[in-house]
């Protein structure tokens, strides 16, 4: 819509003199304040022209070089703590650690033991890996779906999904397979697949482009396929971070933007998914004690 012809009469040229200079007549407005600007004060904006105080006053414009850079620290701790647990493999070449026992020994999931009281096997077997090739394959998914997801979540609910992921994959293991030493990120991970398929679907993304699908599918044939993997791990972290998935995003209308929650909503998903945590550790412990 084009500005209207400056009046003819005197009060109406005096009303369109410019504000910073009021000898000048003209014929255009800020943008923003709506004053009357001259040919010097006009400074071009997206939409229009605007005044130099009001140019002065608006906040910076961000560009590419000046936005924030978000590190999914949560992640990249996860992925340190893995790394971490791998090194004592990696100088003896079997795992073994002074005092006796592998590694594995010690940290994986083993249902008589969880039963015995051993209760923090249930975190730690997620940190325990069985080769450097199963340790990057698990970290480089993780650190795919954590970029993606750990900015959307926030670095506290982004933790808890992934723990209920990885709960939930240690009592599909107990569940299938009590008697195994079970180890490794993969029931989590599995739950990260699925909480981001949930989350970002709800925010109105395109799956197929995000990859997510075939990512997951992928993962569920070498599932089945190749022999030695849990399959109650993994379908049980899929299933648990599903789970808290859906639950951060309770209320959530679909579509882009739609999680634009108050902070005392987003307390409320993270308490049912602190809820859903504390499920699947009661379920895990009375499995191990009383194997299906």
């Amino acid at each position: 819509m084009s500005e209207p012809a400056p009046p003819s009469t005197t009060e109406g040229a005096s009303a369109w003199a410019c504000y910073r200079h009021p000898k000048r007549s003209c014929g255009v407005r800020c943008n923003r304040c709506e004053r009357p600007i001259c040919p010097e004060c006009m400074i071009s904006a997206p939409v229009g022209f605007q005044c130099p105080a009001c140019v002065k006053a608006a906040p910076p414009v961000m560009s590419i070089h000046t936005l924030p850079i978000y590190r999914p620290l949560v992640t990249i701790g996860i992925i340190v703590a893995a790394v971490v647990a791998f090194l004592p493999s990696l100088g003896s070449g079997s795992g073994m650690l002074d005092g006796g026992g592998s590694l594995a020994e010690r940290l994986a999931l083993f249902g008589p033991y969880v039963a015995a009281g051993e209760w923090w096997r249930l975190f730690t077997s997620g940190f325990v890996h069985y080769g450097l090739l199963h340790l990057l394959f698990n970290m480089a998914i993780l650190y795919q779906l954590g970029s993606q997801i750990e900015p959307v979540l926030g670095r506290f609910r982004f933790a808890l999904v992934y723990v209920a992921g990885l709960l939930g994959g240690a009592l599909g293991a107990l569940v299938l397979d009590p008697l195994a030493l079970t180890g490794g990120a993969s029931g989590a991970v599995f739950g990260l697949m699925a909480a981001s398929l949930v989350v970002l679907h709800t925010r109105g993304a395109n799956l197929r482009q995000s990859g997510l699908p075939t990512l997951l599918v992928v993962n569920l044939l070498i599932t089945f396929v190749v022999p030695g993997i849990s399959i109650g791990g993994h379908l049980g972290g899929l299933a648990g971070g599903g789970l808290a998935g859906a639950l951060m995003m309770v209320g959530a209308v679909e579509g882009p933007g739609s999680d634009r929650t108050t902070s005392s909503v987003e307390l409320v998903r993270a308490g049912m998914v602190l809820v859903l945590i504390g499920a699947l550790l009661f379920a895990c412990l009375a499995v191990a004690s009383n194997p299906l």
